[in-house]
């Protein structure tokens, strides 16, 4: 009898995780937090917690050194970390830097990389405290480990959601993977034919989008100033469906969110279109924008609401009222979460 092979795109990312933390057990009462959010968080003693995350880039699955300058790549690779730690309502303090790398990069492009690392590093107030590196014979292999702080008490998680939050949004979505399109569209003229140049004038802000997100530690820092603690949160990076998705099943709650509420550059809706891609689309499942998804309570809504950043997308529902988006034409269609496929 042979033995059962489940082949890992059968179940996804997110299945596969589940299947692995189901033989975690946690020993230490420190562990506040363990898998399941954007960030760990570990008590620390006197009300005061670490949180901590990590994301690992592989060449030819989270970025292509055919377009991806190395400079910014090092910036990207950290940011991605510090969106997580700001998802948690907490402050980047220290990360460490572990490198796969093979003997097809020079000195001088690795310090390319660390320019960008070390950029990113002064741009967050992070230091960089440690990390590896090592041989790889597939590519360049990044990962970043991000530590931060916070008071115990001003730790946000999915969980917190309740019915009739309003659901908030930082900057605009969809241009990361509009960016990724038109990347790659170049890269195929390119291929077909070197002498053309790559044409990306009228392009920058998707493109700057996909190349070198900025995690929001400001609106994190502004949230601070105006007292204003959500109820949940997360970082943009699987696309807004597949998030919402997350902060509803672990705050047992519904969504209705508004098509007319969400927010679009005007370059993300025209290259879009361009493309042959529906921009909704592009904002619901592109990922990678790495803006903030948060809850807040009704009567903080005064707090933020003249706040040019911060858009009100839609409330939050009983778990039994399901996810919807309300179109323009006010018909009310079941959110899909497609997400990022990883596998």
């Amino acid at each position: 009898m042979s033995e059962k092979r489940t082949e890992i795109g059968e179940i996804g990312e997110f299945g596969l995780i589940d299947r692995l933390n189901e033989k975690i057990v946690i020993k230490h009462e420190t562990t506040l937090k363990g898998v399941g959010d954007d960030a760990a968080v570990i008590a620390c003693g006197e009300g005061k917690v670490k949180v901590v995350t990590t994301d690992l880039l592989m060449e030819g699955v989270h970025f292509d050194l055919s377009y991806a300058p190395l400079t910014h790549l090092g910036f990207k690779a950290v940011a991605v970390n510090v969106s997580d730690v700001a998802a948690m309502n907490a402050i980047p303090k220290h990360i460490t830097v572990s490198i796969g790398i093979s003997n097809r990069f020079s000195v001088e492009a690795v310090e390319a990389l660390y320019a960008g690392i070390n950029a990113a590093a002064e741009h967050y107030d992070v230091d960089v405290v440690g990390g590896d590196t090592t041989t790889s014979r597939a590519g360049l292999a990044i990962s970043i480990t991000a530590i931060g702080e916070a008071m115990e008490d001003q730790v946000v998680y999915r969980s917190g959601a309740k019915e009739n939050d309003i659901i908030c949004v930082t900057g605009d979505l969809g241009g990361a993977v509009v960016g990724l399109q038109v990347l790659e569209r170049e890269k195929q003229v390119f291929m077909a034919n070197p002498n053309m140049k790559p044409d990306l004038e009228k392009y920058t802000l998707v493109t700057a989008r996909q190349l070198k997100p900025d995690a929001r530690m400001d609106i994190i820092h502004e949230l601070r100033d105006l007292e204003v603690v959500p109820t949940s949160m997360m970082d943009i990076s699987d696309g807004l469906a597949s998030e919402l998705f997350h902060i509803c099943k672990a705050s047992k709650v519904g969504v209705t969110i508004y098509e007319d509420k969400l927010p679009i550059d005007q370059q993300t809706y025209s290259t879009a279109v361009e493309l042959n891609l529906d921009p909704i689309t592009c904002v619901l499942n592109g990922g990678e924008d790495y803006e903030l998804l948060f809850t807040i309570k009704q009567e903080d809504f005064q707090k933020l609401e003249k706040h040019p950043d911060i858009h009100f997308i839609g409330h939050v529902t009983k778990e039994e009222e399901g996810k919807f988006l309300v179109t323009k034409s006010q018909t009310a269609v079941a959110l899909k979460a497609q997400g990022w496929k990883h596998f």
